[in-house]
């Protein structure tokens, strides 16, 4: 196998990603809304620029492959422990959001991928300190993203009640 041969793999990849979002973008609502722009809009900037991307990291990779890239940092492997602390938290967000609503389900998200990150680090604490910091850092985090989408923006968002500030 060629030196070359992921980096033509990542490169292909990544204009497969491009195509396949361009190919949604058709599917979506081309009607100009607020400010002469569709729904559309964004999907399609994006799948342009992953296609100009691909494009590109093909091009490097046909052409003497990546340059001046430094040795890989971090560990020989990657850390289960933590992939699954982190896999628990998106599931647990994606799984309670409509439930718990959107502040309470992204600080715990939050509070999950931290675990999932410190064990990463081999510095996991476990501590009943450590989770209320961290839940309070989430919700600190969470709380004005949530105001700011619904309260600023009025884009409905899942609260825990009907007043639209939690």
């Amino acid at each position: 196998m060629s030196p070359t041969a992921p980096q033509k793999a990542i490169g292909a990849g990544v204009l497969v990603l491009g195509a396949l979002l361009a190919a949604g973008a058709t599917q979506i609502s081309a009607e100009a809304g607020y400010a002469g722009v569709g729904p559309n809009f964004l999907p399609w900037v994006v799948s342009l620029a992953l296609l100009a991307c691909g494009v590109f990291l093909l091009w490097e990779a046909f052409t003497g492959g990546f340059r001046d890239m430094e040795e890989p940092s971090g560990a020989d492997k990657g850390c289960w422990p933590g992939f699954v602390w982190v896999s628990v938290g998106i599931l647990a967000n994606a799984l309670l959001i409509t439930t718990i609503g959107f502040i309470l389900s992204c600080a715990l998200c939050f509070v999950l991928a931290v675990r999932g990150f410190k064990t990463a680090e081999g510095r996991l604490d476990l501590s009943l300190k450590a989770w209320l910091v961290d839940a309070l850092v989430g919700f600190a985090i969470a709380a004005p993203v949530y105001w700011m989408f619904t309260q600023l923006l009025a884009i409905n968002l899942p609260g825990l009640t009907q007043t639209g500030w939690i």
